[in-house]
């Protein structure tokens, strides 16, 4: 047994646990909090959303002994919040819950986009409910119910507890298809190619897709060979320190209300002559406990004088609480609005824009475990 302190809904709460026990049975056996809804247990439904040290997050996945020191809130801590009290209003009228099930974590994920988004489309509301399932509504209403909060919030107040705007955001296209960037003044155009994937016997994820940039071959593989230049174009990835060829870096994955930050470390081998180069990495994310294994292979070639082709290929596999996630949909879905914003961050550094004035896309701050394994190398150089 381990002993655990937390805060939550304002006070201080200690407990024995086993270091297998999820935050969410934590609350609901010891604590008697049942206003957070199990309902899959794998992470996949969102239903046991709560807030941890300001973020939604899975309390289903979420080890209680790995919360220690955190401070939560559930539904039931929001009692004089002012943002739930107006969403829960409009849930109400907006015919937003039929059997409930969903809503108490619905209403977690909700209150983040109210209190974090300035004025997003429909579009945009629901795609940052992909983390939350609804089987009764037909999400219509709880979009309806969202937007309709934001709508009433006064500017000045949308101003105050919004994050920082992105600045000129790019949204990324939809996946399996060849897309182009918009394109700044006097450059050329950017191409992702359809995005091909397997899954083998063993369980092992296989990704390969391509990237054509409008520039010389050799531009691009000097671009390829700085870890820190090529790390600074995707989303949600950082290096730590860079010892010859052995990179340690994290990544910061959000998928809805999932979040994760995978610490680990990658080895490169790159060949000059034939412009390729393999990582082999392994990271973790401490909270989840999920695992993730992979290898990646690149290779640059010249389309012609003034086009190179960045070609992919990745292997993975994950183990743990989010190993749910190396499903093909959920990863297509990932891998292709990743590598769009990588692409178009690429595009932008090397024809000498500053990425200071180009959003990095947070919002998909989310290098799918997986694919965050492709893309880049640069993902495995730092926390895969």
């Amino acid at each position: 047994m381990k002993s655990i302190s937390l805060t939550i809904n304002g006070e201080t709460v200690t407990g024995q646990v086993e270091p297998r026990t999820h935050l969410a049975d934590f609350m609901r056996g010891q604590l008697g909090l049942t206003g957070t809804h199990l309902g899959c247990e794998q992470g996949v439904c969102g239903a046991c959303t709560v807030i941890i040290d300001g973020q939604p997050m899975r309390s289903c996945i979420s080890y209680a002994v790995a919360c220690d020191g955190a401070t939560i809130q559930t539904v039931e801590g929001f009692d004089d919040d002012a943002d739930l009290k107006a969403l829960r209003t409009a849930f109400s009228a907006n015919h937003a819950l039929q059997c409930g099930f969903c809503t108490p974590g619905m209403l977690m994920t909700a209150r983040d986009i109210v209190r974090r988004l300035e004025e997003p489309d429909t579009h945009r509301i629901r795609q940052e409910l992909s983390g939350n399932l609804c089987r009764c509504t037909g999400y219509q209403g709880i979009v309806t119910a969202i937007a309709s909060v934001i709508e009433q919030k006064p500017m000045a107040a949308k101003t105050q507890e919004s994050r920082p705007k992105e600045a000129t955001r790019i949204v990324a296209p939809k996946p399996f298809s060849v897309v182009a960037t918009q394109d700044a003044p006097g450059t050329k155009t950017l191409s992702v190619s359809k995005l091909a994937m397997i899954v083998d016997s063993e369980g092992w994820t296989c990704l390969n897709q391509t990237l054509d940039l409008p520039h010389p071959q050799s531009e691009a593989w000097a671009f390829f060979e700085d870890l820190n230049q090529v790390a600074a174009c995707m989303p949600g990835a950082q290096i730590d320190t860079i010892d010859g060829n052995d990179i340690r870096g994290h990544m910061q994955i959000k998928f809805g209300p999932i979040r994760a930050s995978f610490d680990g470390t990658a080895q490169r081998k790159t060949d000059p002559g034939t412009k390729s180069g393999t990582l082999i990495g392994h990271g973790a994310d401490r909270v989840s406990g999920t695992a993730a294994d992979g290898g990646l292979t690149y290779s640059i070639s010249a389309l012609d004088a003034q086009t190179s082709r960045v070609s992919v290929e990745v292997r993975f596999k994950l183990t743990g609480p989010l190993a749910q996630f190396g499903r093909s949909g959920l990863v297509r879905d990932f891998a292709g609005r990743l590598t769009s914003q990588f692409g178009e961050n690429i595009a932008r550094v090397m024809a000498g824009e500053s990425l200071a004035t180009n959003a990095k896309g947070n919002d998909i701050n989310a290098l799918s475990l997986v694919w965050s394994v492709l893309t880049s190398r640069i993902k495995e150089l730092f926390g895969k």
